[in-house]
Parts: structure tokens; sequence; C-alpha cells
């Protein structure tokens, strides 16, 4: 069955990044010169699907005027004959993509912002991205088009994984799988762990927020019980889905990540979207070599 929707959850508070998030969106922090969240969706449109479901919050209504059209500034650019901006700014709302929202009425955890998208789902598989994991792929959408492409041959679940320091994996959710059953960069999963303590780590990879679901995932989101935050984990939800026996696959990242939900994690990105932009590249690096050693 083909995979049509993706949905974003964007209903979180960015509290790792305040108080730079206190009145902005933390999808809508910078790089360079595009938000965050529009590199998102210019990877889901070029994976091929066709509508994006936002989970939202009242305090985000900035990340949906951004892929609007912006009549008043376009005019202005096309007076002023700023062609190079005036199609970057059409280009924003003209991507091939349908893009609507739900209002997350409680910040309850994934699980629940996933749940809050069942209705509109209507018994389809669907994609998730969280918003917070910015990819660089050697082809944009690269990662997702080949989960999208193997879950409308198998319909199996899939987690997109990466590699991470041991420090690291305590703040994500962590898979193990078994290793040498299907391919080198395909693995089936064994166990997902939420943000396990050091000593009860047993793999090196975790999940880097990109996943395929069939409907059936309503179902177990349904069963998981709060944990002690109240939050409803949608990794609870995918223990559940491996206990009654559902093949899960893991497909590891092809290309490097940024957690831009994190200072170091933003940073990190900023420095490297930099680095490979084509009109600043050259003097950014430049300007960093002064801080070399």
């Amino acid at each position: 069955m083909k995979v049509k929707k993706v949905v974003v959850p964007i209903a979180g508070l960015g509290t790792r990044l305040l108080p730079a998030t206190k009145a902005i969106p933390k999808e809508m922090l910078p790089l360079v010169n595009k938000p965050i969240i529009q590199y998102i969706v210019e990877e889901i449109s070029k994976a091929g699907f066709e509508e994006l479901i936002f989970i939202t919050h009242s305090s985000k209504y900035s990340v949906e005027n951004h892929f609007d059209t912006s009549f008043e500034l376009e005019s202005t650019l096309k007076n002023r004959v700023k062609r190079s901006l005036l199609n970057e700014l059409k280009a924003i709302s003209s991507l091939s993509i349908n893009i609507s929202s739900i209002r997350q009425g409680e910040a309850k955890g994934l699980g629940h912002a996933i749940n809050c998208a069942k209705n509109i789902i209507n018994n389809e598989p669907f994609a998730v991205v969280l918003p917070d994991m910015l990819l660089r792929e050697k082809k944009l959408g690269f990662n997702l088009a080949l989960m999208k492409k193997a879950f409308e041959k198998n319909s199996r679940t899939s987690i997109l994984v990466a590699e991470t320091s041991k420090k690291e994996l305590s703040n994500y959710g962590v898979v193990e799988v078994k290793r040498n059953n299907l391919q080198k960069e395909l693995f089936e999963v064994l166990k997902i762990v939420e943000k396990p303590s050091a000593k009860k780590i047993k793999s090196n990879l975790f999940a880097v927020g990109r996943y395929i679901f069939n409907d059936s995932i309503f179902s177990y989101i349904s069963k998981v019980k709060p944990d002690k935050t109240g939050e409803i984990q949608l990794t609870d939800a995918i223990k559940l889905h491996l206990k009654e026996k559902d093949s899960v696959d893991a497909f590891k990242l092809d290309g490097t990540f940024h957690d831009c939900g994190d200072k170091i994690g933003y940073l990190k990105a900023i420095v490297e979207y930099a680095l490979f932009d084509k009109s600043i590249g050259k003097d950014f690096k430049t300007f960093l070599k002064k801080y070399e050693k």
C-alpha cells in the first residue's frame, strides 16, 4: 500500500533551547537563511510524500505561516526586482506537498501527539518525522524515500537508526538489533528502550526520528500507560508492537545527523550548514580559521 502521509509533531515547547524559544518556535530557528522546519519539509517532499500533518500548539502559528503565500512580501520583492529572493520565497509555498495541522490539546508526549492524527490518517500507513533531527544526506530525502519504498513492498514497520557515542545514547530511544539476517544496512529490531541509563545500554544505535507505521500503531498507543511524567511514549507503543511478534525493521542512516533541539547539536548544524553553503561557505571557513589553535 502506498505511503502518502507524514505526521510531524511540533507542539513541543523547546525547553532545551530556552530562552531563545520563549517567543520563537524552535522549529523556526535559522540555519543560514532557512528555518530548521523548512529543511524538514523539503526532505519530506523530496522523499515523495503527498500530505504533511503538523501536530501543533497555539504558539506555533509562525510555522504554518512560513509555508503559506506571502502576497505583500512577494509584491515588494517583485517591485524591487529582487528576482532571486522572490523565487526562493515562492519555492516555499509551492512545495509539492499538501500541509495541514491538528492541535495537540495537552502536552502528553510523543505517542499522544501521534495519536492526535488518527482520524486524518484514516486507516492508512504513514510516516513520522521528528523535526529536531536534521539529516545531511548524499541526496535530500534519500533515507526516508528508501524506507517508504521498502514499506510499500513489505508493509513492515520501520525505524531509521544511527550510531552515536555511549554518552549521547542516554538521551534517545536505543535500538537493539539482530545484525546478520537481512542486509548490511537493514536490521531486524529486537528491542527499543527510551533513554536508558548508561549501565543498561547494549547497543550503539538509536532512533533518529524517522519512522513508518501501519495504522495498527494506534491500537498499541491506546494500550500504553503514561510514564512517571504523565506522558505517552511512542517507544512504549513500539515495544508492544514487538511483543506481539510484529516485525520491525531498522534502516541504518546513510549520512549524518544533527539534534537541533539541543544547544550543541544546533550550533554544530549552524557551522556545518554554513560551511557547505555556496554563497558564504568559503568566507565562513576563512573566518573559522582565526579560532584554530
